[in-house]
């Protein structure tokens, strides 16, 4: 494995132990706790993390901006039915296949030209930017559990 991937894996690693440690001992009253109304909650953070381990990574990685996991749902990040069984379940599945869909890259696919939000990019800078949502993400839940946290005086 070049440096260049190392790299990136090594990336991809502090994101998901920063994600595991931040979401240990959540419960399922924290899932949709808010500050305030305006206020995101660790159940859209974890939705949106798992979504971007499940389609957008993937389809970085694949280089076909049009992939979706079959039986995927097109209401996953809205989806307040889901316990936090299966939220969890799902991001530790993302976990899984991110780190399998990492290995199969090398340097030259790194530097291929891919389909991105706003046009081409390397596949590098596409995995580097969007790897970086799960530590965006992770800072986010910490944030609203800490406020929660403080709000509870607990």
């Amino acid at each position: 494995m070049s440096e260049k991937l190392e790299t990136i894996k090594a990336f991809t690693q502090v994101g998901l132990n920063r994600l595991e440690r931040a979401t240990k001992d959540l419960t399922p009253e924290q899932l949709d706790w808010k500050s305030c109304s305006e206020a995101n909650t660790v159940r859209n953070s974890l939705a949106h993390v798992s979504q971007e381990m499940h389609i957008y990574l993937p389809r970085i990685i694949k280089g076909d901006w049009s992939y979706k996991p079959e039986g995927w749902p097109d209401d996953y990040s809205n989806n307040m039915s889901y316990t936090l069984e299966k939220i969890m379940g799902d991001v530790k599945s993302g976990q899984e296949k991110l780190l399998k869909g990492l290995d199969k890259l090398d340097d030259s696919k790194l530097e291929e030209e891919i389909e991105y939000f706003r046009g081409k990019r390397k596949r590098e800078a596409a995995l580097m930017g969007m790897i970086s949502e799960i530590i965006h993400h992770e800072g986010q839940i910490a944030a609203i559990l800490g406020v929660e946290k403080r709000m509870k005086g607990t």
